[in-house]
């Protein structure tokens, strides 16, 4: 079952869902509109020759903070990460769903590639793959409305949530575009 406005701003109330900052006017019929930051990481093509999924790759990608008063340019085919200015926490009986705004899917702007979905418990800000899957560059201005989050209830809290000892939570608690970590599933 998705959250209605009235039930997310009952979550919100009950520190089932945390949203910081909350933008004025950020709420809609069944999500929250999330605005994206000003730190991008970007590939460095240039320093590897290939992708090995198995090595660190802390030096696969550089990050470049963005005047706020400016814009990224993001060119045909390219992939960022970015990161929204909201930090987010989940309660334990609750899944996030991120989709991309459609007025900016419709300009060929992709906010996620795989990661659309957001674990019970998680908490900070969420990395977003962006893409440009159109024929011309799109400017990105910090702070823009970026995407939604809407949440499903789940029939039971989770026993596991994330970041739970035991657990692999390699992005709790992250601040900002988080490079892949995904070495240490190996």
């Amino acid at each position: 079952m998705i959250l209605s406005d009235r039930s997310i701003i009952a979550a919100l109330e009950t520190k089932r869902v945390i949203i910081d900052p909350l933008a004025e006017n950020a709420i809609q019929p069944s999500s929250v509109d999330l605005r994206i930051g000003n730190k991008f990481r970007v590939f460095r093509n240039y320093s590897k020759g290939l992708i090995d999924v198995r090595e660190p790759l802390d030096d696969l990608t550089e990050l470049l903070e963005v005047d706020t008063s400016g814009a990224l340019i993001l060119h045909p085919n390219e992939f960022v990460l970015g990161a929204t200015v909201e930090r987010v926490s989940i309660g334990a009986d609750l899944v996030g769903r991120l989709e991309g705004k459609s007025s900016l899917g419709r300009l060929g702007l992709l906010i996620h590639s795989t990661a659309g979905f957001i674990d019970p418990g998680f908490s900070g800000t969420i990395t977003l793959e962006l893409s440009n899957v159109a024929n011309l560059p799109i400017k990105i201005y910090p702070g823009m409305k970026i995407g939604q989050i809407s949440f499903l209830e789940m029939t039971t809290e989770a026993d596991n949530p994330y970041g739970s000892d035991g657990l692999a939570s390699k992005y709790q608690g992250q601040d900002g575009p988080t490079p892949s970590r995904y070495q240490l599933d190996i």
